[in-house]
């Protein structure tokens, strides 16, 4: 860790600590720790590595790159919200991981094909609604602060797989994204898995998409970036962060 903040961008001579392009920091992607299901042994590296990298780094933000799975701490959201019995035991916990000291905003995952059945059917619908939803809400109701969902998507290897159907994910992971934009709630943002250039198929994991070959799939990214961009233009109007923001930043200054 700190070898890359420290790192100087040979074509900017920026250190990567000092980078303005640099959105924030992820701790890990995707950690379980299965060898203790108490959460407590991931619990104290988070707690470790975010200080330190707040050390070293204060300028930018830090995220741990969780899947999002609930665990001791909350075991009746588990069990209502969670995959299956098997996430409850990996040693991660969604809302006591992000209650740690140096960790800005939440992270969560969505993959119904691995997490339920690679067998594409209407419960991996159902689940992106439910656990889409479930996390926004928690983020803002119980951690206080926003949730970035960094990876979802649909395989192209799943059983029963149709691009209409990915497609249909895209669009309701979209929509309540927008929805929660529009209310100024804890929706920050999505991120699909994976964005392919036209060339590069041949690392395609099953969960690419390239532009020019998905059309359909193209517009429906581009006109939420649109709408994104038009929703967060008058943000300071119905964000309900930006007053307790605003005012905490004037207490430190």
């Amino acid at each position: 860790m700190q070898a890359v903040l420290n790192r100087v961008n040979t074509l900017t001579n920026v250190m990567y600590k000092e980078d303005p392009t640099i959105f924030a920091w992820e701790l890990i992607n995707e950690p379980r720790c299965e060898s203790d299901p108490s959460g407590d042994k991931l619990q104290a590296w988070i707690q470790e590595m975010a200080v330190y990298v707040k050390s070293i780094d204060p300028k930018h933000m830090v995220e741990i790159g969780l899947e999002g799975f609930y665990g001791p701490s909350t075991i009746e959201r588990a069990q209502e919200i969670n995959p299956s019995s098997y996430a409850t035991k990996v040693g991660t916990d969604f809302i006591r991981n992000h209650q740690v000291l140096g960790v800005d905003f939440a992270s969560a995952h969505i993959y119904a094909d691995a997490w339920i059945s690679s067998t594409i059917t209407e419960a991996h619908l159902n689940f992106f609604r439910s656990w889409t939803q479930a996390h926004i809400d928690d983020a803002e109701r119980t951690l206080g602060m926003p949730v970035v969902f960094g990876e979802f998507g649909v395989s192209s290897k799943d059983v029963g797989f149709n691009a209409s159907f990915r497609d249909t994910v895209y669009s309701t992971v979209y929509n309540i994204m927008l929805s929660s934009a529009k209310q100024g709630g804890g929706g920050g943002g999505s991120l699909f898995w994976q964005l392919f250039p036209a060339g590069t198929e041949y690392m395609d994991d099953g969960d690419a998409i390239v532009l020019s070959k998905s059309t359909e799939t193209s517009s429906i990214i581009s006109l939420h970036s649109a709408r994104l961009k038009i929703i967060n233009s008058v943000c300071s109007l119905r964000c309900r962060w930006s007053c307790k923001k605003k005012s905490a930043m004037e207490k430190e200054l």
